[in-house]
């Protein structure tokens, strides 16, 4: 989020009287911020260049069943999510994942996720989960852990910081296939902070120590077990938040890409090219008197010019639905992540989802199942229903081998192709210096906010909680 430092005079009443908004980004970020400005009569126009709402949280329709496209849980820490499902009168949906728990694929052998981890750090480097996946030798290397002084370690990236304490194999082993198959980040590209702030908090209070600091957070549960979902699939928030904001006199308009803002006077002017209706792409500008930015879009604002956001990997989700009743048996629990190496297979996850969410088993009936399988970078090309069915059959073949049970190709009753850009920038340090530099212009142009992804941090805990700070600023300032 971003506050505003001190403004003129004539700034400060020209804001008061502020009576429209344009949020530039239709994710949950932008969605939040609008909602709140709308039911405080603030007139709130949303744009996204999207063919639907709700950035990487949205819906698709396969075999039937409507399904989460992106995001289908969110972490707990902070309770920031669960606090906006209640508000939009969601929370009796909320549920936790089956805690059968997750595997980890590794270059020679599946083994389960240990429990006790945050990003894969292990908790108990000693445990028994803990010996099976990294061996004697690498669980009496993660051990020392327990014993090095405080400095070592300190600063650097997660790879680094992870690798000096605990060894090469937690790393391997453990929290690059946490990293990588959950937040689409190589560990040498982002810091502990960024992606594990209360575990960062802790080291100080635990000496430095990764282990403590992590049983000093952790509940204890199964790995992947600090989330949560929705009965009847995330995607229901983006829905709900469409009609608040849309109830309240707010309008929300996709097709509509942002190509540039600039300051006018005492308001903004915001030029989008869209393809609305029949119609030819059109070019248009709209008037208010703020400006949210909840998805970067910096052409026309000074002092930007160098500014280099990470638009974050391009990733690729296959959703299969397969008919196999063998699955029942949940083979690989809630899914399996993939360590590096594993030349076998060319995905980097898969979910089981019909085993982690016990609504969507019952909504497919038994022995109908849907496998999420993801992979780094977009793996589709050009979007021709020949590369769509290639796509179809290289993932049943790495689900086959992740899940060690061969799938027959005439088991899938139905499938999807997407691919995500832009949906979760890494949080490295020349991102972090990028987003610095928005913040600062933000805190020093009247009628200018961020929030999203983009700047409040991978996740929807981090964007519900910058959102809402965000909106309570520009109610305070505005309405």
């Amino acid at each position: 989020m971003t506050g505003k430092g001190s403004a003129t005079g004539g700034d400060a009443v020209a804001n008061k009287s502020a009576t429209s908004a344009v949020v530039v980004g239709a994710g949950i970020g932008g969605l939040t911020v609008a909602r709140a400005l709308a039911r405080a009569g603030i007139e709130t126009l949303v744009l996204d260049g999207r063919d639907a709402p709700g950035g990487s949280v949205r819906s698709h329709q396969v075999a039937g069943l409507t399904l989460d496209a992106g995001a289908e849980s969110f972490a707990t820490r902070g309770g920031h999510v669960a606090a906006l499902l209640d508000d939009m009168g969601l929370g009796e949906r909320i549920t936790t994942p089956n805690p059968v728990g997750a595997w980890v694929q590794l270059p020679d052998v599946a083994r389960p996720m240990p429990r006790g981890g945050v990003l894969g750090v292990p908790g108990r480097p000693c445990s028994s989960g803990i010996r099976r996946t990294l061996g004697l030798a690498g669980a009496a290397r993660a051990w020392l852990d327990l014993i090095l002084p405080a400095r070592v370690g300190a600063g650097g990236s997660l790879r680094e910081q992870v690798e000096r304490r605990m060894g090469r194999r937690v790393v391997e082993r453990l929290v690059h296939p946490v990293v990588g198959g959950v937040y689409g980040a190589d560990p040498s590209d982002v810091t502990l902070a960024a992606l594990a702030p209360h575990l960062a908090a802790e080291l100080p209070r635990a000496r430095g120590s990764l282990a403590r600091a992590v049983r000093a957070v952790d509940t204890g549960l199964p790995a992947g077990s600090a989330v949560q979902g929705l009965s009847g699939g995330l995607h229901l928030l983006t829905s709900a938040l469409v009609d608040d904001v849309v109830a309240h006199g707010g309008k929300v308009q996709v097709r509509s890409k942002v190509t540039g803002v600039a300051r006018d006077g005492d308001g903004w002017t915001v030029t989008v090219t869209g393809t609305q209706g029949t119609a030819g792409p059109t070019t248009t500008g709209h008037r208010a008197d703020l400006l949210v930015l909840a998805s970067p879009a910096l052409t026309g604002l000074p002092g930007l010019d160098e500014v280099e956001l990470d638009e974050g990997r391009p990733s690729t989700l296959v959703t299969l639905v397969v008919d196999d009743a063998r699955l029942d048996a949940a083979p690989r629990g809630t899914g399996v992540l993939v360590a590096p190496g594993c030349t076998q297979v060319k995905a980097k996850a898969l979910t089981h989802s019909t085993v982690k969410w016990p609504w969507l088993a019952e909504q497919a009936g038994p022995g109908r199942h849907v496998l999420r399988v993801s992979y780094e970078g977009n793996t589709l090309g050009e979007w021709t229903d020949a590369n769509r069915a290639a796509r179809r059959d290289a993932a049943l073949v790495d689900a086959s081998r992740l899940l060690d049970l061969e799938l027959a190709p005439d088991s899938v009753v139905g499938f999807d192709v997407v691919v995500w850009t832009q949906a979760m920038p890494r949080p490295s340090a020349a991102h972090r210096e990028a987003v610095a530099t928005v913040k600062n212009l933000a805190e020093t142009t009247p009628g200018l906010w961020v929030t999203g992804s983009w700047v409040a941090g991978t996740g929807l805990a981090a964007v519900a909680s910058d959102a809402r700070a965000v909106a309570e600023a520009i109610i305070a300032e505005h309405a």
